[in-house]
């Protein structure tokens, strides 16, 4: 399901345009983690350039402006140095493209990362608290709206299910493959209710139809259930530093 011929058309414009400032062009997330889903999933790619400066983007703008035009987010672009040193601030971005990447061009730069466990404990209960703040605010907009309700539902899944396994991660446990996994390990780890996580997931694989189930009640119980994970997982880890909240 990877649009595999696209990526390549798009790195041999960006190879054209950026040679000899082009490091890397690596493909991570789902693309690379064999998870992808056409309808949901964005094609993820890290651009390491050896200057990143305005010049510079300005050759690539062409290239781009195509990638923009197939109706594709633009990848990330990092120099060597900025990916080095932000180890303490992407922790969880970081892990997962070292567990699932595929080199496009050039060298592995990812190889030589090292990421410090206390500072991915730190982002894991921000992101989790920051989660469950967006959440609110977008439930706020879609208001009674069904259909929005869903599309938030099924947007964010995929990003609660990673975080749960971070939290495993932070927990001292084992990293799931698969965000079903993720969900129901991190259910009996800390005993939460992961149906609503796997309900969403259901109906975004279309293996269960949105007609058959109540999204109000869904949506309730899925809140309710980032509320209680957020919590828990915050409690646990400061309990496991020797902090109190």
């Amino acid at each position: 399901m990877v649009p595999e011929k696209l990526i390549n058309e798009f790195v041999s414009r960006t190879r054209h345009a950026a040679e000899p400032n082009l490091e890397s062009i690596i493909l991570y997330g789902s693309a690379a983690s064999g998870s992808f889903d056409a309808e949901f999933s964005n094609i993820n790619l890290l651009f390491v350039l050896k200057d990143a400066g305005f010049g510079s983007l300005q050759k690539l703008a062409p290239a781009m402006d195509w990638w923009h035009r197939q109706k594709q987010a633009p990848p990330l672009i990092m120099s060597r140095e900025e990916l080095n040193r932000s180890t303490d601030v992407f922790s969880i971005e970081l892990l997962d493209m070292k567990q699932h990447h595929r080199i496009l061009f050039g060298q592995d730069v990812l190889q030589s990362i090292t990421v410090t466990m206390n500072l991915h404990r730190v982002q894991v209960e921000y992101e989790l608290r920051e989660k469950l703040l967006l959440l609110r605010q977008s439930l706020l907009l879609a208001g009674v709206n069904k259909n929005r309700i869903w599309d938030l539902l099924l947007g964010s899944v995929a990003s609660f299910a990673t975080l749960f396994r971070h939290s495993l991660l932070a927990l001292g446990e084992a990293s799931p493959d698969t965000n079903r996994r993720s969900i129901t390990t991190l259910a009996e780890r800390i005993g939460f209710n992961g149906t609503p996580f796997l309900q969403v997931l259901d109906v975004r694989e279309h293996r269960l139809s949105r007609k058959e189930v109540n999204v109000e009640q869904l949506c309730a119980e899925y809140l309710t259930a980032v509320e209680y994970v957020t919590a828990a997982v915050d409690r646990l880890l400061d309990g496991a530093s020797g902090h109190s909240s």
